[in-house]
């Protein structure tokens, strides 16, 4: 072979090789690339997954009613959202406890911004909504604190608050559970390398309190609104059915008018006797006095209540207690203003936004 023969076969020969190891050192880059995406994917994503551990920390901590975990998990540190709340309340605690530990939430949408150290993480909450439980715990409160009234006995304010206490755990075994559900948003922050929610809101006050406050708080509304009543009449909560009579049957009491009549007051007016049937349909004792509110009117007027020239038994029946299943006839007397048509209101007492209303128009002549 002549030389230059040769050297274009060592050329061609040489091409190959140059081209495997130029190819082989791209393959390198790639691999380096990839692993340093990877790597910085990884990175991202773990750093992503911290403001949301963050946030099921605190929300497993609401869950226990573990406030001092709460309050290691706030930017802020501030717990005092809870300060007008009565789940911080000694005499409370077991009850909530149950409520909240009854809580579920799944993590649904996230925003992370790993430059500035933020993020926002939104929460889908199940909760016990209590609505029902303080109902029936305020109402049959009332009840009971207004027999005790009439019995003579007060009440301490550590009485007072115990005996709502046991009612709401009383209640809270008895009413079935009715869940409702919030979407709330969490802000976080990232502070020496540790993720917090930035402040303790009212959504989380509310899931934790199940809806609800304070109980002292609904009791004075409640008795507000019930002297409101009492001063311009039923229809000021509430726009009374069309009925033509003041019957009322429901899980607490039936009611039904007997009869009525006019007699002598003991000032020498007129005054009207309602005769109605009362029967307790509660599981405890009870009275027309705690159970029904009924009201007399004539040409708008709201009449007052009277007392009869004569003994009448049935009158000290409103105020007595009843038995379960036992029917009772009480006596409602009213001053008369003359001798028009008398219009009559029936409803339940310390019904909540009003309960059912009926009335019914009778003829004096």
């Amino acid at each position: 072979m002549d030389t230059n023969n040769q050297e274009v076969y060592e050329e061609q020969s040489a091409a190959p090789r140059r081209k495997k190891k130029k190819k082989k050192g791209w393959i390198i880059f790639l691999i380096i690339l990839i692993l340093a995406v990877a790597g910085g994917t990884g990175f991202y994503f773990m750093q992503r997954q911290k403001p949301i551990s963050a946030t099921e920390d605190f929300l497993e901590n609401m869950r226990a009613m573990n406030f001092d975990g709460m309050k290691n998990l706030l930017q802020s540190n501030d717990m005092s959202a809870l300060d007008n709340a009565d789940i911080t309340s000694d005499a409370y605690s077991s009850f909530f406890k149950k409520i909240n530990e009854k809580m579920t939430y799944k993590i649904g949408k996230t925003n992370f911004h790993i430059q500035n150290g933020t993020a926002s993480v939104t929460v889908h909450i199940n909760y016990i909504d209590g609505a029902d439980i303080y109902k029936e715990t305020i109402s049959e409160f009332l009840k009971q604190i207004v027999s005790t009234a009439f019995s003579g006995t007060t009440l301490t304010e550590e009485e007072t608050q115990q005996k709502l206490a046991s009612l709401l755990e009383e209640k809270s075994g008895s009413v079935e559970d009715k869940f409702t559900s919030i979407d709330i948003t969490y802000p976080l922050i990232e502070a020496d390398r540790k993720w917090k929610i930035v402040s303790l809101d009212a959504d989380t006050v509310k899931v934790m309190s199940a809806n609800f406050t304070n109980v002292q708080d609904e009791i004075n509304q409640s008795l507000a609104e019930m002297n409101n009543s009492e001063n311009a009449g039923v229809e000021a909560t509430v726009t009374p059915a069309e009925t033509t009579s003041i019957d009322m049957d429901n899980d607490h009491f039936t009611l039904r008018l007997k009869e009525f009549r006019v007699t002598q007051a003991i000032d020498d007016s007129d005054c009207l006797l309602l005769y109605c049937d009362y029967t307790n349909n509660s599981s405890s004792s009870s009275s027309a006095l705690v159970d029904v509110q009924l009201s007399a009117k004539q040409n708008g007027e709201k009449l007052s209540p009277a007392v009869p020239k004569e003994d009448e038994p049935a009158i000290d029946n409103y105020i007595a207690e009843v038995e379960p299943g036992s029917t009772v006839t009480v006596c409602y007397a009213f001053s008369l203003n003359d001798k028009s048509d008398v219009t009559l209101e029936a409803s339940e007492a310390f019904a909540f936004g009003g309960g059912n209303v009926t009335s019914q128009t009778i003829k004096l002549q």
